[in-house]
């Protein structure tokens, strides 16, 4: 397995590298003195990358750490929790007198969001607990409902916000924001990548943490720790991305299934190639949703990526019709 993932590896590798080109390309060639108009379409698609990266590698954590292939931040909440912190946040900011913040958000939306999807993360985990154990079904169930409650309550902060929070609600569309710079691009970039190369140390510890509670302590995993570890790792990706893009669903939860199915369980190889694939997938979103304009507007990326990710979740689901009741 490990001699077949090397150029399943690199193919991904090629597939993000094809990614961001074609986005550079994305509303044909450039006239001369067009440098700022090529310096927008490399912001956009180094934020996509990182919105990619960070969930794929999210999702991975996630279903580490609930071991659980379908957990990733939308369907446990996490994403919505996010939503939450922020509209509070401009909520807070608007009856300051600052006004209502439609862009700018990188520098300071990762740590706005951050407490929303540690939050949401944590209320999803104490209320799927039976007797100290998390069944997967209750699990999921559990995020879906907290991820509902979420929802309902940024359409209620809308209605206090001026012009029923159209302006701040931009922020929840899941398109990568057209304001990003290069300066807020390169902290959530160094948030990112550190949080991936930390999750590839680790490798060897999320293997062991995979197996049964019994089987990994006797193998010398502090389990404790290491929880708590994925737990602030997979709130900081989530929170990274989504001041980048907001909610964009699937991503953690497609690339990490799909990666593992071609190059096995081992979680150095996957979190690399999950992050790979993630960043391509995002990116070629990116790049569809630039070619495409119905008149009224462009469509977010996560509306492509629920495109995907939907019938994917399905077939996850009827291929293996016990995965919810595995132990």
């Amino acid at each position: 397995m490990r001699a077949r993932a090397i150029p399943i590896l690199i193919g991904f590798l090629v597939l993000a590298a094809l990614a961001f080109w074609l986005r550079l390309r994305v509303g044909g060639p450039l006239p001369p003195g067009s440098e700022q108009i090529l310096e927008f379409r490399a912001q956009r698609a180094t934020a996509g990358l990182i919105v990619g990266i960070g969930l794929a590698t999210a999702g991975v954590l996630l279903q580490c750490l609930f071991r659980n292939p379908l957990a990733s931040p939308e369907l446990l909440g996490m994403s919505s929790g996010a939503g939450v912190a922020v509209m509070l946040w401009q909520l807070g900011a608007y009856h300051a007198g600052l006004g209502i913040a439609q862009s700018g958000m990188v520098n300071i939306g990762a740590g706005v969001a951050l407490p929303g999807a540690v939050g949401a993360l944590a209320l999803t985990y104490l209320l799927s607990q039976r007797r100290g154990r998390v069944e997967p079904v209750s699990l999921i169930l559990t995020g879906v409902i907290v991820g509902i409650i979420a929802a309902a309550l940024i359409s209620l902060i809308q209605q206090l916000l001026p012009d029923r929070g159209v302006a701040a609600s931009r922020l929840l569309l899941g398109a990568i924001n057209d304001d990003v710079r290069w300066g807020g691009i390169a902290t959530a970039g160094a948030v990112t990548l550190a949080c991936a190369i930390w999750a590839i140390w680790r490798g060897r510890a999320l293997d062991v943490a995979s197996l049964s509670d019994d089987e990994a302590r006797s193998l010398g995993v502090a389990l404790g720790w290491l929880r708590i570890e994925l737990f602030l790792l997979a709130g900081i990706l989530t929170s990274v991305t989504f001041a980048i893009a907001g909610p964009v669903a699937f991503v953690g939860l497609v690339c990490p299934h799909l990666v593992r199915l071609l190059i096995g369980p081992s979680h150095q190889r996957l979190v690399i190639g999950a992050a790979l694939l993630g960043g391509a997938m995002v990116v070629f979103a990116d790049c569809l949703v630039r070619s495409i304009d119905f008149g009224s507007g462009r469509l977010p990326i996560s509306v492509l990526t629920a495109l995907i990710g939907g019938p994917v979740l399905i077939w996850m689901l009827r291929r293996r019709s016990g995965l919810l009741t595995a132990e």
